[in-house]
């Protein structure tokens, strides 16, 4: 069995709670104290971004490193081509992964890492511009890079003042800034960012149409006009819809027969026996259009209280139905 580690002799809960608040005054104090230290040179960077015709390749060891791969994931995740190389895994290969046409993100609070400090000559000698991300601006990324970008903290919110807290804190932060920047200026559309995240509710909702989600062909419920108020019934029923369209021959929408209106006329004490589709349908429906957005179609049945809805053409004709179940089904509600 392992042996646990000792416990400090005052540890407690509330000591546990007061550590946990003044980490987090620490690393707010770290990412306020960027504020008044980003300027000319964040914007150089955003421009240097912008003009390149490669990808923005991160790079950074230990918790630098995994604060690069973050940013270098929200980087392509708005706009913004980006990949993660590791500096050591560099000088063994992947170096050969960046190009002249590419721009290097280099994160290390202390700016001495020994794996970035053995690549930056062969960067110099490839052209690819260099901006340093560091918390010493005479260290030796900083003074060799061709833009350093100031991530100093005060002190790190370990006790011990040694494990990355803050440092990183405000390296993520700094990372942040520059991909909001990028996505500002490219003109980052939410659509955009979608088509970037398919498998996510996002992407579901601003990437799914009505035509991709709507019952189509035989499985739409439709009768002419003069159908009987038996066939209108039998056709509601065979195709599980709650509801019925009805049209004229070339498929234009005349009116609908739902669920709700069968109950109104039979509380009514109508008799419906002798009826026509026409006589008892419900005039100038709800219709969607098969381009529309499903999201959009989920708005419009909420908003006119309704759960199902006829779906037409540019030219107005029949083409679909949809109903909440559907929606449900495709996870855009």
């Amino acid at each position: 069995m392992m042996d646990h580690a000792p416990r400090h002799p005052e540890h407690s809960a509330q000591r546990a709670i007061a550590l946990a608040h003044e980490t987090f005054d620490i690393e707010a104090a770290a990412v306020l104290g960027l504020k008044s230290r980003v300027g000319a040179a964040f914007a150089q960077a955003v421009e240097m971004v912008l003009a390149i015709q490669g990808r923005v390749v991160v790079m950074g060891m230990g918790k630098s490193g995994h604060i690069g791969r973050k940013i270098a994931a929200t980087l392509a995740s708005t706009g913004t081509p980006a990949m993660f190389v590791h500096p050591a895994e560099a000088s063994h290969g992947d170096l050969g992964m960046i190009t002249p046409v590419d721009l290097v993100l280099a994160i290390s609070n202390s700016g001495e890492s020994q794996e970035m400090a053995a690549i930056l000559p062969m960067l110099k000698r490839l052209g690819a511009p260099v901006v340093a991300m560091t918390g010493n601006r005479q260290s030796t990324m900083a003074l060799h890079a061709d833009l350093w970008l100031d991530t100093a903290v005060d002190k790190e919110a370990c006790p011990l003042n040694l494990a990355p807290t803050a440092s990183t804190t405000a390296q993520l932060a700094l990372g942040d800034a520059l991909a909001v920047a990028l996505l500002d200026a490219r003109g980052f559309r939410a659509e955009d960012f979608a088509r970037s995240h398919p498998g996510g509710a996002l992407g579901r909702k601003l990437l799914t149409h009505v035509s991709d989600v709507m019952r189509s062909g035989d499985a739409v419920p439709r009768v002419a006009p003069d159908a009987g108020f038996g066939v209108l019934m039998r056709e509601m029923s065979a195709k599980g819809l709650g509801a019925t369209a009805i049209v004229d021959a070339q498929e234009q929408v005349l009116g609908i027969f739902t669920d709700g209106d069968l109950r109104r006329l039979v509380e009514q004490g109508a008799d419906l026996r002798q009826t026509t589709a026409q006589e008892v349908m419900h005039h100038a429906p709800v219709t969607v259009d098969q381009h529309a957005l499903a999201v959009d179609a989920a708005e419009l049945m909420e908003r006119n209280r309704i759960t199902s809805v006829l779906v037409v053409d540019t030219d107005g004709r029949l083409c679909g139905a949809l109903n909440s179940n559907d929606l449900m089904r495709a996870k855009v509600i």
